[in-house]
């Protein structure tokens, strides 16, 4: 027997339009049908959600997420068993309306906690194990390889070659260029993360200065096994013109988190897709001294919104940008079909043909709330606000 899901009483955002009164059909976890409500005339779904007048978006698709790092690692040296953190991770994101995530994980070689090449491999390897027995949520791996590690380099290659990566990104935070444009705010960042001391960090200097000797040479091989595996390529915090086209040339086809204007323009001349953050987007300006991603969008240079640090943050970037600079459908495309298509995954639009992931969401108070989340077609997330003893008093009253 198929298993069929029809989520309708909903406002259906599509592509181009959202539908007032809309409905979604989903079968054997595919779309057949996204339009107005009652023009199905498919079989009777086994399961009906009722949307409540919402919005039905399709589920998110998140290219950049950080928060795996924070699960395994929530303070500073405390880590936690793998298993347990992509559980309970799972569970959040969920919650999120975040339907596909990225998981991403650095290799960083001389950096501390779970930025250290060998635990970072041994969470990839569960984390992949896991997400084939059972899920809440699609689950893939962004590998981000920090150019200088030199002693890392097989370890990521065979990671690529076991098929279980699914982004591959090239970083580089050595000071003077990139996210740190001195050696102070390189200091700060690791004092004010991992709480080291002067001496840890110059050791880490030192060994990030060795590396540059080898990062041509790490970026060749990686790349090479990339594009033999048909892994798509990112490259990070790219600060100039000539960054985009050196890792243009190398294969890259996305652009994540540059830090100016300029690199923004020449990554999307280029014909990359260019990734920024939503916390960027929602607070209004970046955490360090990149640009205010919002400049670049109104530029009309960057196509994809990703969690970075802050799993929320997609939701509530993408109503906010949808409030002030575009359509809903516009907005809700930067964090659904563009990352989709980036990264070659059959998901991120209500289309027939695209797997059944879908976010129900509702305005409470003025903010964007998801309600329920489906994956393939199974409801995998639900939430139900009760009311308070108060509100029910005043409501009687």
């Amino acid at each position: 027997m198929k298993q069929t899901t029809l989520i309708t009483n909903g406002k259906v955002v599509l592509r181009d339009r959202v539908i007032p009164t809309g409905e979604v059909y989903i079968e054997d976890g595919i779309i057949q049908y996204a339009g107005k409500a009652g023009d199905h005339r498919g079989q009777l779904a086994a399961t009906k959600i009722d949307a409540e007048g919402g919005y039905i978006l399709p589920g998110f698709v998140d290219m950049h997420s950080d928060a795996i790092e924070k699960e395994l690692e929530p303070r500073s040296g405390a880590i936690f068993p793998t298993d347990l953190a992509f559980r309970e991770l799972e569970k959040k994101v969920a919650g999120h309306g975040i339907t596909t995530t990225c998981h991403s994980f650095s290799f960083a070689g001389a950096e501390w906690g779970i930025r250290e090449d060998n635990g970072a491999t041994e969470a990839i390897r569960t984390i992949s194990s896991l997400a084939q027995e059972k899920a809440l949520i699609r689950n893939l791996i962004h590998l981000r390889f920090e150019i200088t590690d030199f002693g890392g380099v097989n370890l990521a290659k065979a990671l690529v070659e076991e098929n279980i990566v699914h982004l591959l990104s090239f970083m580089d935070h050595t000071p003077g260029q990139g996210q740190y444009p001195t050696i102070d705010d390189y200091v700060n960042y690791i004092e004010k993360t991992y709480h080291r001391s002067m001496k840890d960090i110059e050791a880490t200097l030192a060994i990030k200065k060795r590396g540059t000797l080898t990062a041509d040479e790490n970026i060749k091989i990686l790349s090479e096994a990339a594009r033999q595996s048909g892994i798509p390529m990112a490259s990070h915090d790219d600060d100039n013109p000539v960054r985009v086209a050196f890792y243009k040339e190398k294969g890259v086809t996305i652009s994540e988190f540059p830090v100016n204007l300029e690199a923004a323009a020449a990554a999307a001349t280029a014909g990359n897709y260019v990734c920024v953050g939503g916390p960027n987007i929602f607070r209004g300006g970046s955490s360090g001294k990149g640009m205010r991603a919002i400049d670049a969008v109104e530029a009309g240079t960057v196509n994809i919104i990703c969690s970075d640090y802050y799993p929320p943050s997609i939701l509530h970037s993408v109503f906010k940008l949808a409030g002030d600079t575009m359509s809903l459908p516009e907005a809700t495309a930067m964090a659904s079909a563009v990352p989709a298509e980036a990264i070659g995954l059959n998901a991120g639009s209500l289309e027939e043909g695209k797997h059944g992931d879908a976010t129900l969401v509702r305005m409470e108070n003025g903010l964007p709330v998801v309600m329920k989340t489906v994956v393939a077609g199974v409801p995998v997330y639900e939430v139900n606000y009760r009311l308070t003893p108060r509100a029910v008093a005043e409501k009687a009253g």
